[in-house]
């Protein structure tokens, strides 16, 4: 199977509909359902629970998390690949318990919402926030710089949702079991390296432009 282009998978997010974005067999070798920060409605998290059913994280710029008060999960990261967790967070609503795909929606919208003060969140919650390098994956091949680079190239803010696709025994969903994921949700699949390619082109144009 190919995968597809990375402007066909724009239009998907563009659209609220879920990409998988898989990164190199040298890497992590997962694939992670990704949808734009604007596009997390209870539909999509409780999709993403379902069938993906990986942990459900919003990555997103440092800037946002530094603004909400967001520490760093750990003060010394030793994850393998670096992944940048910050402190889960739950909207602040004494009615909820924050675990309900409804109410994790309604947590990464708060996150995203100008309007939102650090007292808005409590923590710890259900919700894990990741820290994006500002870079994009042009720093790091990461599905935490993939997604949020998706949805900015979207048009939609830096910021974004993804969760591991896990088969049904639990396992790690590799590329077969991936393809077989898609077809039956009627999902693109893209690659980080494709990804990477996609924004160099980009990169270069804009420098040439202004040769």
């Amino acid at each position: 199977m190919s995968l597809a282009s990375i402007d066909s998978a724009l239009e998907d997010i563009r659209s609220g509909v879920p990409v998988i974005v898989v990164d190199d067999e040298e890497r992590e070798n997962e694939g992670d359902l990704v949808i734009s920060a604007e596009n997390a409605s209870p539909q999509n998290i409780n999709f993403m629970a379902k069938h993906g059913r990986g942990l459900i994280c919003a990555p997103m710029e440092g800037a946002r998390l530094d603004e909400l008060e967001i520490p760093a999960m750990v003060s010394d990261n030793t994850d393998p690949h670096k992944t940048a967790f910050a402190v889960s967070v739950d909207y602040a609503d004494e009615a909820s318990t924050g675990i309900s795909a409804y109410d994790r929606s309604r947590t990464i919208k708060t996150l995203f919402d100008p309007d939102t003060k650090p007292n808005d969140l409590t923590k710890p919650g259900h919700v894990f926030p990741l820290r994006a390098k500002k870079g994009g994956v042009l720093e790091r091949r990461g599905h935490t710089e993939a997604s949020v680079d998706l949805s900015v190239l979207a048009g939609g803010l830096p910021a974004a949702v993804i969760c591991e696709i896990l088969n049904d025994d639990g396992t790690m969903a590799r590329m077969d079991d991936l393809e077989v994921f898609s077809i039956e949700h009627g999902l693109k699949i893209i690659s980080i390296d494709e990804l990477v390619k996609y924004r160099e082109k980009i990169a270069s144009a804009t420098i040439e432009n202004h040769c």
